[in-house]
């Protein structure tokens, strides 16, 4: 495994929790994160052990945005930084596993857009989300542009990410934008409920079951009921499929092996 300077990768049962650890700054993003954060997710993508993923912030907030006054940063170094926070967005989005982000204070600017980019969002009562670009001078980055209309609709995208006005929990969980909110006390336990539950599940139907989620909105009913019957086919033929039915015949939880 990689050594890490910006981030902090722990393991426990499954789960692989990664945190930004810049607080000082927020946990805002430089050019060794995106690159941390990238070899992080690609690791957690070829190792079998690691089931689900928690993206995470130190120090009370979840992501700031990008550090702009890194001298290795997007304001020097332009198109080929950007398109190394494209990779980071796409490693994340294509992960084949479940991902939580938790979000105990300020997801701003690349910060929200990395939550926006997890299959799942729990929020402290303490959050607060900003697609900020526009106060900066700048627009959507880190798959905002994609990501948000896809949860709120296009003409309330394009109000939050013209006017960028700060939100809080409650109203991101409103629009749709996070999943929970749950008080600052109950944030850890909150997730780790959840990451815990997923870690048990069967990786392959899970990995099936969020790569046809992602693909649907740009797919046509034929196809995606032809992605169901292909992806099903392969399931009948598991292990963990045989396990459950076994679990469930015995009235006992299932133990799924990824098989």
């Amino acid at each position: 495994m990689a050594q890490f300077e910006t981030i902090v990768v722990e393991r426990a049962d499954g789960v692989v929790t990664v945190t930004m650890n810049r607080p000082a700054k927020k946990n805002a993003v430089n050019r060794a994160m995106t690159l941390e954060l990238t070899t992080a997710l690609r690791e957690v993508r070829t190792d079998p052990d690691d089931r689900v993923l928690v993206l995470t912030g130190a120090g009370g907030d979840f992501c700031s945005g990008a550090d702009l006054t890194d001298a290795g940063g997007p304001a020097t170094v332009g198109l080929h930084y950007m398109r190394e926070i494209a990779d980071l967005a796409l490693a994340l989005h294509r992960l084949p596993k479940p991902t939580i982000a938790k979000v105990p204070g300020v997801a701003a600017g690349m910060g929200a857009n990395l939550a926006l980019g997890c299959d799942l969002i729990v929020a402290s009562d303490a959050a607060r989300f900003s697609e900020i670009f526009a106060r900066r001078g700048l627009s959507l980055d880190c798959g905002g542009s994609w990501l948000l209309p896809r949860l709120v609709g296009l003409h309330k995208a394009k109000e939050l990410a013209f006017f960028a006005d700060v939100i809080d929990a409650a109203d991101a969980e409103r629009l749709g934008i996070v999943n929970r909110v749950v008080p600052a006390a109950e944030l850890d336990a909150f997730v780790v409920d959840w990451s815990t539950r997923l870690a048990a599940g069967p990786p392959i139907a899970l990995s099936m079951t969020k790569t046809m989620l992602n693909a649907g909105l740009a797919t046509s009913i034929d196809q995606a009921l032809e992605d169901e019957a292909r992806c099903q086919s392969v399931n009948f033929t598991t292990a963990d499929a045989a396990e459950a039915m076994s679990a469930f015949i015995q009235k006992r939880a299932p133990n799924f092996i990824g098989r």
